[in-house]
């Protein structure tokens, strides 16, 4: 596929919103370790270090293969996750963590994952600087409608776009292709004319790249692609300002 010149733009930005406008979701494993440390006098004999890659790996498998459903209802997906990592705790080390601590360790990872939260630097210049350029943007995300509609919120994206679609919402989401068609068909573009920019490269990667939208994918860590990624993005940026028009001098 030819790759656009970065000089000029599309008609039209999808743009997903956790892990590419926000920091929201990203390195489970740094999150849940900070958390577990907060909670490290109750795991006895166990370490922190120990419960916390538990659970990393326990979220791991888990969302391997959850079901979309899952994504609307974080909360309760988070209350699994711990549980099954304290299971395999119990039967690697013959100790057992209770419950309770199970209920208590996941909300306070929530909560965590709230209070951490913040836009990347620069977003929201970029998009602002898009909007101001002619784009048509819109914004749109998986996950429960009333967490993402508060993040939109919180942050003060609301007037920066044209279209704000929530899975939570629609009834439908990403990598469903009605994500894709509704929010071009909401902004009268069509795929050839439309750019979609994301971190997840099944979300914002293949499934658009199969409609012939031109998917950029976002890698705010520079960690580069998964050496067994067989998904190849039309390009990969660190930053939402780098989508801005390189200017003549």
């Amino acid at each position: 596929m030819a790759v656009k010149p970065m000089t000029q733009l599309p008609r039209a930005m999808l743009i997903d919103m956790d892990e590419t406008i926000l920091s929201a979701y990203g390195r489970p494993d740094i999150a849940w370790n900070n958390v577990a440390r907060e909670f490290a006098g109750e795991f006895a004999p166990l370490s922190s270090q120990q419960v916390a890659a538990a659970i990393v790996e326990s979220g791991r498998k888990f969302w391997a293969r959850a079901g979309a459903e899952w994504r609307l209802i974080l909360g309760e997906a988070r209350h699994v996750v711990v549980r099954d990592g304290f299971a395999t705790l119990a039967a690697a080390h013959r100790t057992t963590l209770s419950m309770d601590l199970a209920t208590r360790l996941a909300n306070r990872f929530t909560a965590y994952r709230e209070e951490e939260m913040f836009v990347f630097p620069g977003a929201h210049d970029a998009i602002d600087a898009l909007k101001a350029h002619g784009v048509k943007l819109a914004l749109v995300t998986n996950g429960a409608a009333e967490s993402q509609r508060a993040k939109v919120e919180r942050f003060a994206l609301t007037h920066r776009f044209d279209h704000i679609q929530i899975e939570g919402e629609h009834g439908f989401g990403k990598p469903d292709e009605r994500a894709y068609l509704h929010a071009m068909q909401a902004l009268g573009v069509t795929a050839p004319e439309t750019w979609m920019i994301g971190d997840n490269l099944e979300w914002e990667v293949e499934a658009p790249q199969r409609l012939g939208i031109y998917a950029i994918w976002i890698d705010v860590h520079g960690e580069g692609l998964p050496a067994d990624s067989a998904i190849r993005p039309d390009r990969i940026i660190r930053s939402l300002t780098e989508l801005l028009p390189v200017e003549r001098g």
